[in-house]
Order: structure tokens, then C-alpha cells, then sequence
């Protein structure tokens, strides 16, 4: 493990990587609200994921320049400030006196949240790479971080899940308290950082020449393809939930285009919101187990490894859970957490398999995040705000999948979406993430 003066700035970052799944986090469960209070389709109803990740396109290259100017400290604290706007915009959406235009307003609460999501993740990511010393450390490192982002996560599915309740009756002002205890994290952690110190990764001097250097992090292949791998990645670690969150809320009769309706897995379940919350909740719980699992082998694991055998798995689950027949159902579990108790629901296997996907996706973000930026030096940095930019995937990704479930009017056939994400996934693994540009200088 790290040394024990990296202890206290360890705990900062992995405290913000808590913070970023929590409010990213929000926009699943109120694609919920948004469907019933402004009667979207599945396509518009993730305009919050739409919001929050296209802001990751626009700020993932300026959050690399901001750290590299500023600092790591100086980023975290602006990047908190602007996810408090952000989120306290989106709690404005559901005031009364801007119902006329709720629907924009949450959108560009979203959006601004989603500039402070970047910003964190730029900061978070090659803090605990580097503080680990890179290599299976520093992976070790950042999977431990991803087990308090999947605990946050699973936090909020079950609260949300609480507030929401009926689907057909949500509104956005259900997620009041949801959206206050986001305001309030911000608050205490830009207080607590503040007084914190945290001493920063060395930033490379730059020697002015006169030339420009003819290399990026761009000049090194598996960077490239890395940084598309977590552009597909971002669709099944946030696609896979999403749709079983729609897809056991939905009415039995709101599929996608009429004409198909008579599909046997067209519509949904019809399930209670709070019930389905609780149990989409153990798919985080199960991305939980597996970061606390990665944490604890990822010294000794290497990355490669890791992504190569939780790909391959992912496009089993996925290929099984689209094709089990719908009419083979399990009981899978849930935690009432109000009453402390454990709750049972009923849904297909197919659905079940779906939730497993969540221990694959689990280590698939420091893996992928540890082999695109292993042997690029002083390019790190700003590779790390490109890396951001393509988180923007899951606005894309969630988007085609919405488009197939509205086309098709099967949630299941949607998940072609994720099943294609994870072979490429695979494909990285296995030969795309070599440096086979060991020769440029990095120093």
C-alpha cells in the first residue's frame, strides 16, 4: 500500500470518489420522475444522464489544464462549488413557480452537474494512480476507491427508490431530500478540504524550446483505443442499470413502437418504483463487492487480467439475460433499510444476470483508466481530461439503447447496446491496450 503520509490526501479522494457516484447517480432513478411528470419516452427521459455526460465532452480537456495549472486541490474545490449550482438548480426544477419550464431547468441543473462530476473524476483518478506508484498499485488503489463510489451509488437507488415510490404519481419535488443531502456533501467536503493539506503530485516542468513537441498522449495507440474503451464502458456500467430500472417500472403495455407491442418482453413489469429501487440497488452492491474484491487482489492482479476474465463474463451474463425466457422468474433480494429487513421480489432471471453485471463493471473503470495512462509521463495529466471527455459515452450509449427499446418496444433487445460494449472491451484487453510506442520520450 501507499505510505502513511499519502494517507490523509488517499482518504480525500477516495471521500470525492463517494461524492461523484451519488450525484451522478440522481439522473436514473429521476428518469423515473421525468417520464411521468412531463410524459417523455425512454429516449427523452434520460435527459439528466444526457446533460450530466455531454458535460464531460465539453470540460474533460479544460479539467486536464485546470489541474495542470492549478493544482489537484484547487480543481476538487471549484469543481464542489459547481456541482452545488448544479444540483441546487435541479431541486429548483420542481418549484411550482417554474413548472412552465421545469423540464429546461433540469436539464441544465444536470448539465452543470455533470461539469463538476468531470472535474472530480480528472482529480480523483490520477491522484490515487499516482499515489499508489502507478502499476498494480495504483489500480489497487483506485479500485478501493470505486468501493465507497458503489456504496454512494447503492445509497442512492435506495433513497430514491423511497421518495419516488409510485412511478405513475413521482414529480420532481419527491427528490427533494435526495437533492439537499448532495448540497449538503458538497458544503461539508468544500469545508473540509479546504482545511486540509494535501501534498500534490510533483506537475513536470515544461522546458520552453522554442519547438513544439511533436508528441500528446494522443501519439500512443493504446491510449487512443483506452480512451474508447471507457467511452463503450460508460454504456454498460450505466445502461445495464438503467434499463431494468425502466423496464420493471414500466406498464406491461408501454412498449416502444405499437406495432411491436406484442413482443412477450415488449412493456414492463409494472412494478412498484420502490420495490424495483431496492432491488437495482444490488446491482450496485454488486459493483461494491467487486471493487472490494479488486481492492484486495489488484496489488497482485494486474489489470489485464482483471478486465480480460470481467469482459468476458459481462458478454455472457448480457447475452443470457437477453434470451432467458421471461416466464422463468427468481426471487431476488433486497435491504429495506427504513426497517431494516430484507425484501423479495419476483422478476425474470434474465434480470438476475443483469444484476451480476454489475460485479464485471466493477473493476472495469481503474482497470481500463491504469492501462491507457501506464508509460505516458508527463503526458498523464492532460490524457486525464481527454480520458474524462470520454466519459461523454454514456450519453450516447444510454441514448442508442433508449432509441432501440422505443423502437423495438423490448428492453431486452436494447441490450445489444451494452453486449457490443463489452466485446470491445474484451478486445482491448487482449491486444489493444499494449504500448507499442515505448520509444517516445516521456520525461
Amino acid at each position: 500500500m501507499a505510505k502513511n503520509k499519502n494517507l490523509l490526501p488517499i482518504l480525500v479522494m477516495i471521500a470525492l470518489f463517494a461524492m461523484i457516484a451519488f450525484v451522478t447517480n440522481l439522473c436514473s432513478p429521476m428518469a423515473v420522475i421525468v417520464k411521468n411528470q412531463f410524459g417523455a419516452s425512454n429516449l427523452e427521459s434520460q435527459i439528466g444522464n444526457y446533460g450530466n455526460f455531454i458535460a464531460y465532452l465539453l470540460m474533460g480537456i479544460p479539467a486536464g489544464m485546470l489541474l495542470k495549472r492549478i493544482g489537484y486541490k484547487k480543481t476538487a474545490l471549484l469543481a464542489l462549488v459547481v456541482g452545488f449550482v448544479g444540483v441546487f438548480i435541479q431541486y429548483m426544477s420542481g418549484w411550482e413557480s417554474l413548472e412552465h419550464c421545469a423540464f429546461a431547468v433540469y436539464l441544465v441543473g444536470a448539465f452543470i452537474g455533470g461539469f463538476c462530476m468531470c472535474m472530480l473524476n480528472t482529480v480523483v483518478n490520477p491522484m490515487l494512480n499516482i499515489l499508489g506508484g502507478g502499476g498494480n498499485k495504483g489500480n489497487q488503489l483506485i479500485q478501493i476507491g470505486g468501493v465507497f463510489n458503489s456504496a454512494a451509488a447503492v445509497a442512492v437507488y435506495i433513497l430514491m427508490g423511497a421518495l419516488i415510490g409510485d412511478a405513475a404519481k413521482a414529480h420532481v419535488a419527491d427528490a427533494t431530500p435526495a437533492l439537499f443531502i448532495a448540497m449538503a456533501v458538497f458544503a461539508v467536503a468544500f469545508v473540509v478540504i479546504s482545511f486540509t493539506k494535501i501534498d500534490e503530485p510533483q506537475q513536470a516542468v515544461e522546458v520552453k524550446t522554442g519547438e513544439k513537441d511533436k508528441y500528446s498522449a494522443f501519439s500512443f495507440r493504446h491510449f487512443k483505443l483506452g480512451i474508447l474503451a471507457i467511452f463503450l464502458y460508460m454504456g454498460i456500467e450505466v445502461g445495464t442499470p438503467t434499463y431494468i430500472l425502466q423496464y420493471l417500472t414500466a406498464l406491461p403495455e408501454a412498449g416502444g413502437m405499437q406495432y411491436l407491442t406484442a413482443l412477450p418482453e415488449a412493456g414492463g413489469m409494472g412494478m412498484d418504483a420502490g420495490i424495483v429501487g431496492l432491488i437495482v440497488a444490488v446491482y450496485w452492491l454488486m459493483m461494491l463487492v467487486g471493487r472490494f474484491v479488486g481492492g484486495a487482489i489488484g496489488g497482485k492482479v494486474s489489470s489485464r487480467a482483471m478486465i480480460t476474465v470481467a469482459s468476458a463474463v459481462s458478454i455472457l451474463l448480457i447475452a443470457f439475460g437477453m434470451f432467458a425466457p421471461t416466464t422463468a422468474t427468481v426471487n431476488i433480494p433486497g435491504v429495506d433499510w427504513a426497517n431494516l429487513s430484507l425484501i423479495w421480489a419476483e422478476v425474470p432471471v434474465g434480470i438476475f444476470a443483469f444484476i451480476l453485471v454489475g460485479l464485471c463493471t466493477s473493476v472495469m473503470w481503474g482497470g481500463i483508466f491504469n492501462m491507457a495512462v501506464e508509460g505516458l509521463g508527463k503526458y498523464t495529466a492532460i490524457a486525464s481530461g481527454a480520458f474524462m471527455t470520454m466519459v461523454f459515452g454514456c450519453a450516447v450509449m444510454v441514448a442508442i439503447q433508449a432509441w432501440i427499446a422505443d423502437l423495438t418496444g423490448s428492453y431486452l433487445i436494447s441490450y445489444f447496446v451494452p453486449l457490443g460494449c463489452a466485446a470491445y472491451i474484451l478486445f482491448y484487453a487482449l491486444v489493444g491496450s499494449k504500448n507499442v510506442n515505448k520509444d517516445i520520450p516521456v520525461e
